[in-house]
């Protein structure tokens, strides 16, 4: 089961990071291993492997690792937006690409960083996950997401009140 959110303070970057602290109070932390897109602000909290998340290799399943990048922009979302706009809009992932480093057994515990990378393309954005164990990625995942209007049921732009909650 996910732990609650563990907002942290970027170090270094001082000049950019007191502007954004002073805004998103300290919801925010660069990768130490240099996969940050253009956004700024970084979303963290972390995973441990229960034993139905592991496979027959005696590791987490691949399956596991895709239902964590979802789970962790789901909360992303839900604590970055206004619950106005929670209430309004949901995201669905489009596509995934996922690099597969290394991996953790059961009962480890990965630290999981997310981000929002270059500005939203119509509906959709892409995502930047990372799985972090001993300072070192394990996983990195690339996900679209496109947004979705819940009393229509349908896909539209991003609007620019929902991308400003991630710049």
């Amino acid at each position: 089961m996910p732990q609650s959110v563990r907002p942290e303070l970027v170090e270094g970057l001082p000049f950019l990071c007191a502007a954004i602290e002073e805004e998103r109070q300290g919801f925010d932390k660069l990768s130490p291993n240099g996969y940050f897109a253009s956004g700024l602000l970084m979303f963290t909290r972390t995973f441990t492997a229960e034993p139905a998340d592991i496979d027959e290799l005696g590791h987490v399943n691949n399956a596991v690792w895709v239902r964590w990048v979802q789970d962790i922009g789901v909360a992303h979302w839900n604590a970055a937006a206004t619950p106005e706009q929670v209430a309004a809009y949901f995201w669905v992932i489009v596509r995934h690409e996922i690099d597969y480093l290394g991996n953790i057994a059961e009962g480890e515990t990965v630290e999981v960083r997310t981000w929002v990378g270059d500005a939203p393309k119509g509906a959709k954005f892409d995502r930047h996950v990372e799985f972090v164990k001993d300072d070192k990625a394990i996983v990195r995942a690339k996900t679209t997401w496109a947004i979705i209007d819940r009393a229509s049921g349908r896909i539209l732009r991003v609007p620019k009140d929902v991308v400003e909650r991630f710049a």
